[in-house]
């Protein structure tokens, strides 16, 4: 059965009564054999440990009492529905359905939901970075906050609210990386720290030019949104159609803010005629740098991993 099913070195068994008891040299014998008989409970846990030991990370799959000293030591336990009880308490996944063929699913959905996750992360921590850099600009200036919390609103629903329960939810085969936090601090640190320049900048501009208030953080409002919207085109690579389709309704709603005179008195939006270019050319430099960004951070490895297209 083990070459019917496709095992590498199905051809050589081992039998465990014959299994040394040294970790490295079971160890070694592991790596080179797949199939094992007469395995005793304690040998299995021995199993987990000396391939936990070579660096492997190693699931456990049984549906009996002699299984459950294994399940609990390897690093993901898998019982079956059928299986006895002890053997389902200590398992972190139990196949109702008592079908292996399930487990592919069931990595499957594991994979999709760790890397969204980290994707999602991204919009959210950047936002959080660049609105505490801006809120820290504002103390030292002694300048009014650049947003109304009615501006955040349409910053957070626009470019991340929205965007973001959408890319929750999309296909990503892209397998699971360690170094999550690191990774999501290495983009969200510089990609924030870029939008809070830019938009102070933006901000500052305005009011030594005596705009009022109102354009001030219009202007601000204005860098900010343009500035998300390319970090979530940058955190959507490679755009397929679905998600090229996300973007652009998203756009279409930051343009929609504008024509419309109820809208732009509810969100009290007040575009700074007098300044708008020099706005626009500062979020042109924004979404630059935060292209080169991308790109060195891609170069040199450092930066999110790629979203597997679908």
């Amino acid at each position: 059965m083990a070459p019917r099913a496709g095992l590498p070195y199905a051809d050589r068994p081992a039998d465990a009564r014959d299994l040394p008891d040294d970790p490295g040299a079971l160890g070694r014998l592991l790596e080179e054999r797949s199939v094992f008989g007469r395995v005793t409970p304690q040998q299995k846990q021995a199993m987990v440990t000396a391939l936990q030991a070579r660096g492997h990370t190693v699931a456990m799959t049984g549906d009996g009492v002699n299984d459950v000293l294994a399940l609990k030591l390897a690093d993901i336990g898998i019982a079956m529905g059928s299986g006895a009880p002890a053997t389902k308490a200590v398992a972190e996944l139990v196949l109702l359905d008592s079908r292996f063929a399930t487990l592919p699913s069931v990595v499957a959905e594991g994979r999709r939901v760790t890397a969204n996750i980290e994707r999602v992360a991204n919009l959210f921590i950047t936002k959080t970075v660049w609105a505490t850099l801006l809120a820290v600009a504002a103390g030292v200036t002694l300048l009014p906050y650049p947003f109304l919390p009615r501006d955040l609103t349409i910053i957070d629903t626009l470019a991340i609210g929205v965007p973001s329960f959408f890319l929750a939810l999309a296909p990503n085969s892209r397998r699971y990386r360690p170094g999550f936090t690191d990774r999501v601090l290495r983009f969200a640190i510089p990609a924030g720290g870029i939008i809070a320049a830019a938009t102070f900048a933006a901000y500052a501009l305005a009011h030594a030019r005596g705009l009022p208030l109102v354009q001030q953080r219009t202007a601000a409002t204005l860098v900010t949104l343009i500035l998300s919207l390319c970090v979530l085109v940058l955190l959507a690579i490679p755009l397929t159609w679905r998600r090229i389709l996300l973007v652009g309704a998203v756009l279409a709603g930051f343009v929609l803010l504008f024509p419309v005179p109820a809208v732009r008195r509810f969100y009290a939006l007040q575009l700074p005629h007098s300044g708008l270019a020099t706005t626009l050319v500062i979020a042109a430099l924004g979404a630059a740098a935060l292209a080169g960004f991308w790109v060195l951070s891609r170069r040199h490895g450092r930066g999110p991993p790629p979203v597997v297209r679908q």
